[in-house]
């Protein structure tokens, strides 16, 4: 883990808006002096056979679940986040690490063999090398998780730059990885944009980056021809067809109010037809009316969040406003709390249908027809999630097909399990999280064929 510092930064707790401690932030030694410590560790971690780099893997996993408490408070500290919702990702993040532990002794090289004349051939799948990982605050320790596991049981070693308010839970991870791994096979450089910045124009051999888009172009430009994966936000759409079932509006406000609606995949924009349309609005206000912030959902991350929240609110058109409530602790007044709302009667280029809100809202728009609610549905650059509502299986899976997104769901949104790749398209970048596809964002094959000696060609 990084023990140089140039600079040091004051947290604030979003529950409270205060101070709550003072971190290093990274510049340019120490940005060198991690990458030069991960280049040197990462021979010996590839040279590991599968089986004992999985053993260490899943001993990660184990230390995740025994300091539960300790990833928890760090979470929780960093984010506002309920305690319900911290335990559950902690916990996600032992199985993903769990996954990938048994995902790299599977192998997935192409079939070798008697390819050609007097020849035997195979390939090998080998690691990039040091692998810089740039993460959001939404999801601190889990993103975290998502970049580091399959890039470390593909053979590389990982130089992490969490994102500047919430290094609490990362750093929890360096430190156990460094008693575990072994000293620079995860190492954890805390900072601002411009160490990020630092990291990527260093001598890593990939990025992988989750963030805005801005930050995703960002990457792109310093990164040149180094492998670059990238995660760059949603703004879900959610078809809501006239025979969704009971369930669909509590389950969509559900996942809209989780994390505070600062979830990538989170829905967005509630399409309906028009004959659905009211009824929708009328059914997710109720929803809406039944979740507080403070009591159901965490404050957002930070004062930009927040500013940015109450500006689009502000800029938008929305002709219906449907707010839920907001219940704070004593001494949580200046926290980032925000309620969540349902918004309708909003024209197409309003800035919360077009722009990703990344807060706990929901826009509620009405097509003409399902080829229209489809269209209505791609017409935004993001294709990150997209959710079908219906009873129809024959219609759902129709409409789910054309939805342009790299996750579907149908009659649920934000379900995901290791084994199913995420990733987006167009404007939510590339590449892919989870699954055995992601081994391959973190390694390149190298093809060997050998000619028999002795036989003629």
């Amino acid at each position: 883990m990084a023990v140089r510092h140039d600079t040091t930064t004051r947290l604030t707790d979003p529950r409270t808006g205060l101070v709550r401690r003072e971190i290093p932030v990274g510049g340019a030694r120490a940005v060198v002096g991690a990458v030069a410590g991960a280049r040197r560790a990462q021979p010996a971690w590839a040279a590991l056979t599968p089986a004992r780099r999985a053993r260490r893997l899943l001993a990660v996993a184990d230390a995740i679940e025994d300091r539960a408490d300790e990833y928890v408070a760090a979470e929780r500290a960093g984010t506002g986040k309920p305690e319900n919702e911290a335990r559950g990702e902690v916990e996600q993040s032992a199985d993903v690490f769990r996954f990938f532990a048994g995902a790299l002794r599977t192998g997935s090289s192409p079939a070798g063999g008697h390819l050609l004349p007097g020849h035997e051939s195979w390939v090998r799948w080998e690691p990039l090398g040091v692998v810089a990982a740039v993460v959001p605050w939404n999801y601190p320790l889990l993103m975290t998780v998502w970049r580091a596991a399959p890039a470390l049981a593909a053979g590389n070693t990982v130089v992490v730059k969490p994102a500047e308010t919430t290094p609490d839970s990362a750093l929890a991870l360096g430190r156990h990885c460094d008693g575990i791994l072994g000293p620079g096979v995860v190492t954890v450089v805390p900072g601002d944009r411009e160490t990020g910045r630092l990291l990527v124009g260093s001598q890593v051999d990939a990025v992988a980056f989750t963030g805005g888009t801005a930050g995703g172009l960002d990457v792109v430009r310093n990164a040149g021809l180094r492998r670059v994966s990238l995660e760059l936000g949603g703004n879900a759409p959610a078809v809501v067809l006239p025979d969704a079932g009971e369930e669909t509006y509590e389950a969509l406000v559900r996942a809209c109010t989780y994390n505070a609606g600062q979830s990538c995949a989170s829905p967005a924009r509630v399409i309906t037809l028009r004959e659905n349309y009211q009824d929708v609005v009328e059914r997710l206000a109720k929803e809406m009316a039944s979740r507080c912030a403070g009591t159901d959902f965490g404050p957002l991350n930070n004062p930009a969040q927040a500013a940015r929240y109450d500006r689009m609110m502000e800029s938008s058109r929305a002709g219906v406003r449907h707010v839920g409530g907001t219940v704070t602790q004593p001494g949580e007044s200046g926290g980032y709390w925000r309620p969540g709302q349902v918004l309708a009667d909003l024209p197409s280029w309003d800035p919360a249908v077009k722009e990703e809100v990344f807060a706990p809202v929901l826009t509620v728009q009405a097509a003409p027809g399902l080829d229209a609610a489809v269209a209505l549905a791609n017409s935004v650059p993001q294709a990150l999630g997209a959710s079908v509502w219906s009873a129809s299986v024959e219609t759902a899976l129709s409409v789910a097909g054309s939805l342009d997104a790299g996750e579907t769901w149908i009659n649920c949104h934000l379900e995901q399990t290791p084994e199913l790749p995420h990733g987006g398209r167009r404007g939510s970048g590339h590449g892919t999280d989870l699954s055995v596809l992601a081994l391959s964002e973190y390694q390149r094959p190298k093809t060997v064929t050998v000619r028999h000696l002795g036989r003629r060609r």
